[in-house]
């Protein structure tokens, strides 16, 4: 099969497009033939790699696959052969307390799709049969493959913060697939939406999603500018998936008792940060990520009912699957970029 593939970590250099064995279906397991594939940033944080990170090689990324059942392996049962599905990107190797009770993104038996095991970056692709989600007739492969990992991060965020109608809430980085997610999904909630991004076509594509105010951070302080916007009073949420060049001000912006959800770090992982900010007006730093199977089926059903919207920056053919790392390091895109075999 066709794949995109690195043998070792690295710059964009690293990346091959090429051959390898076609994968086959074990026990439990189910075999997918990809249709689109969407890519995230941690796909770049996956290539470049981190201390301890160990990788059989070569290693396919990919977490976001749309695509057809294409064969089960033993004692493997689901869709039947031929169905359009999607494929949760949680896959897991175990189960623990943490399972057992739903919070399965808790489990240090989680591995997400295309990070700790191979990906979805390639013709085929398996995967345990029960991540498998059958995707209505006819709906567009781009469109069903581009919300799935943000549109969980989102989702499961939402839920760990407690988000209420009538609340406030700012999103750092409009432009990014998770922060796009969060719009509609805070929208859909009933709050209001403070939308922070970098250039007026991003603004503008913000409110085209349903944010109720815009603020672009390379001309303005960004926090100030949403301190007075609110009157002196702050946003009940602050979603930051950007950290440490971030962080701080994200606790200024914040309102007395509000929380900030944590669900990245673009930005860099270490953040100095003042915590008079954190006692004296007992704000909250709430972590996420990723969610459980049930919150992958919620989700989906809301982009099957047209609820939320996937926002696409680009589609390119899998042979690309380098510039399209390019793009995403960049970081000029609106949504996610998404490859097709």
């Amino acid at each position: 099969m066709k794949a995109l593939y690195f043998d070792e970590h690295g710059s964009l250099q690293v990346m091959q497009y090429g051959d390898l064995p076609d994968p086959q279906p074990g026990s439990g397991h189910a075999l997918v033939q990809v249709k689109a594939v969407a890519l995230n940033h941690l796909d770049l944080w996956v290539r470049n790699g981190w201390q301890g990170l160990q990788l059989p090689m070569p290693h396919i990324g990919g977490a976001d696959v749309a695509g057809i059942v294409a064969g089960y392996g033993e004692g493997a049962s689901g869709p039947a052969i031929g169905t359009p599905v999607v494929i949760d990107p949680g896959i897991l190797s175990g189960e623990d307390e943490w399972t057992q009770r739903g919070a399965e993104s808790l489990s240090p038996h989680y591995h997400i799709l295309g990070e700790t095991v191979r990906g979805g970056c390639a013709e085929y692709l398996v995967v345990p049969a029960r991540n498998l989600l059958p995707m209505p007739a006819h709906f567009d492969w781009v469109q069903a493959a581009a919300p799935i990992l943000v549109g969980l991060t989102a989702w499961r965020m939402f839920q760990r913060v407690g988000l209420k109608a009538g609340e406030t809430v700012a999103i750092v980085g409009a432009g990014g697939g998770v922060n796009s997610m969060a719009i509609q999904i805070a929208k859909q909630l009933g709050a209001s939406v403070y939308a922070i991004t970098s250039t007026p076509e991003k603004q503008a594509k913000a409110l085209e999603l349903g944010a109720d105010q815009t603020i672009n951070y390379s001309t303005e302080d960004w926090s100030k500018a949403l301190y007075l916007s609110t009157g002196k009073r702050g946003v009940d949420v602050v979603v930051d998936n950007v950290g440490q060049a971030t962080l701080n001000a994200s606790m200024r912006a914040a309102a007395r008792g509000g929380r900030i959800a944590i669900v990245g770090n673009t930005s860099g992982f270490k953040a100095e940060i003042d915590v008079r900010l954190i006692f004296g007006k007992q704000i909250s730093l709430i972590g996420s990520t990723m969610g459980s199977h049930q919150d992958f089926c919620d989700v989906m059903q809301w982009v099957w009912s047209g609820k939320l919207k996937s926002v696409v920056d680009s589609v390119l053919p899998l042979a690309e699957g380098r510039r399209a790392h390019e793009i995403l390091e960049r970081g000029q895109q609106f949504g996610k970029v998404v490859l097709q075999p």
